[in-house]
């Protein structure tokens, strides 16, 4: 497997800063773009999965204000379940399964954001509690630890229809990530999927990368967040589906 140090330090760069400025893990961006310059899809899990406590530490250290501090324990208990959950199915269902199932996923995301808006009556019988929050961090994290993710690209819609805001949503998706990363990063390691150099150089792109992208995100108003994470999603959804077939 040839080296390209340049097209890693990009990836990692560009994933970074999307995960400061949204409060996603960057696994989105990461595993296709590693896996178009030649790695092994398992091992782009692998290395993402390491580079997401690094880049969410940076982006969570930016929001620390923003931080749900009693929600974040909730979301943690789930999202580790659903991590380890999702890191041991990894690599058993075809791709075309996982890529409909993420399109699904992704579409539920975008409407989740604006789910006040669509169905305010509804959203306002939503009473976020323990066994919502545990039981709905489990669900998404079961879902993206199949596709070697951390959960960080649906908590920050799930977190607004637990009542937080916008900022406070990324910045405690932020914070969970690291947990829930980490949580599955010690299975890829154990089965000897995450390649070390690539990963290094990757880490250090994404800090970067995750610390431009958080403080654009602090000066940015919630709506253009919104709008923002929302076309984010659909793409990356498409650009999976699109992969797949």
């Amino acid at each position: 497997m040839e080296i390209h140090f340049l097209e890693y330090f990009l990836i990692g760069l560009f994933a970074g800063y999307m995960s400061g400025m949204f409060g996603i893990g960057g696994g989105s961006v990461r595993i296709p773009l590693l896996n178009l310059v030649g790695i092994p899809l398992l091992n782009a899990f692998g290395i993402n999965l390491l580079v997401i406590p690094f880049s969410s530490l940076i982006g969570a250290i930016s929001h620390r204000k923003n931080i749900n501090w009693n929600i974040s324990p909730y979301v943690a208990v789930g999202g580790i379940l659903g991590s380890i959950g999702g890191a041991y199915m990894a690599g058993l269902i075809p791709n075309l399964a996982l890529a409909i199932i993420f399109f699904i996923v992704s579409t539920i995301t975008v409407m989740g954001i604006y789910f006040d808006r669509i169905s305010p009556r509804l959203a306002q019988k939503i009473k976020p509690n323990i066994s919502i929050i545990v039981i709905g961090a489990f669900i998404l994290n079961l879902l993206t630890g199949i596709r070697g993710g951390s959960g960080g690209s649906l908590f920050p819609p799930f977190l607004k229809l637990m009542r937080l805001n916008i900022h406070a949503a990324i910045a405690t998706s932020l914070f969970v990530t690291i947990i829930t990363a980490s949580a599955s990063i010690i299975i890829y390691w154990h089965r000897g999927d995450i390649i070390l150099l690539p990963a290094i150089v990757v880490i250090i792109s994404s800090i970067i990368g995750a610390r431009i992208g958080s403080v654009i995100s602090l000066k940015t108003k919630s709506e253009w967040l919104e709008i923002g994470l929302s076309i984010f999603v659909v793409l990356l959804a498409l650009l999976v589906i699109y992969k797949a077939v």
